[in-house]
């Protein structure tokens, strides 16, 4: 799976970068990222739930929601309402992750969760369980543009594990420093769904570079 991340998007012309990337076929993208930054939880400041709502009007494409955001416990079920299909909040921030994960999933989308580079996934393997999906950073959060951390693969080779064991079920989904050079090592570690933001708007053709991300993940991954 692709998710173009709206982050390398031109601000002025969402409805028309989103367009860019819901073509069809191999050329479609599965969701498109949406990164919520509040200036607090991160530095940086993105966009809020007008936005998103607005950009989920605008689709067919699922919306994918990462909400870099303090006190998502009071914020995130908003974008569940909006209509997007994934929610994702990082456990640093979530008092009481598993009451979100199920308030998440009350209100009608998929719930996920996401760990920055330094944080350990043995800690949250139980509040996983409630979740859909494990968004694991292979950069700090806040910035696009960053180079791809490539230890946190660890990360991603032992979710992979306990979800082919069966002890977790959920989509394995990376973000930061996604490309031609980085996708095929992702792949390689069990990664489901890859978030992509220059790599896909900063190509001339979108729609042909989420082909070309995709054919070089099912070639490394096998499955």
């Amino acid at each position: 799976m692709i998710a173009p991340s709206i982050l390398s998007a031109d601000f002025a012309r969402l409805g028309e970068e989103i367009r860019a990337v819901a073509g069809s076929g191999e050329n479609r993208a599965d969701w498109v990222h949406v990164d919520v930054m509040d200036g607090h939880f991160v530095p940086n400041l993105t966009l809020g739930l007008p936005v998103v709502q607005s950009l989920i009007k605008s689709t067919d494409v699922p919306i994918d929601c990462h909400l870099m955001i303090d006190d998502p416990d009071r914020w995130a079920i908003g974008y569940a309402e909006a209509g997007a299909y994934n929610v994702t909040v990082h456990v640093e921030a979530a008092a009481d992750p598993v009451k979100l994960a199920k308030d998440l999933r009350a209100a009608g989308a998929k719930a996920g969760l996401s760990v920055k580079p330094n944080t350990r996934l043995e800690d949250h393997l139980d509040v996983l369980k409630h979740y859909d999906t494990l968004l694991v950073m292979s950069v700090e959060p806040g910035f696009g543009g960053q180079s791809f951390i490539a230890d946190v693969l660890d990360k991603v080779r032992t979710a992979r594990r306990l979800v082919d064991t069966g002890h977790l079920k959920l989509i394995v989904e990376i973000d930061g420093g996604i490309n031609a050079d980085t996708i095929e090592q992702a792949a390689e570690a069990g990664v489901d769904c890859f978030v992509a933001g220059s790599a896909v708007y900063g190509a001339s053709d979108p729609g042909k570079a989420i082909a070309s991300l995709r054919a070089a993940a099912e070639r490394a991954g096998g499955r």
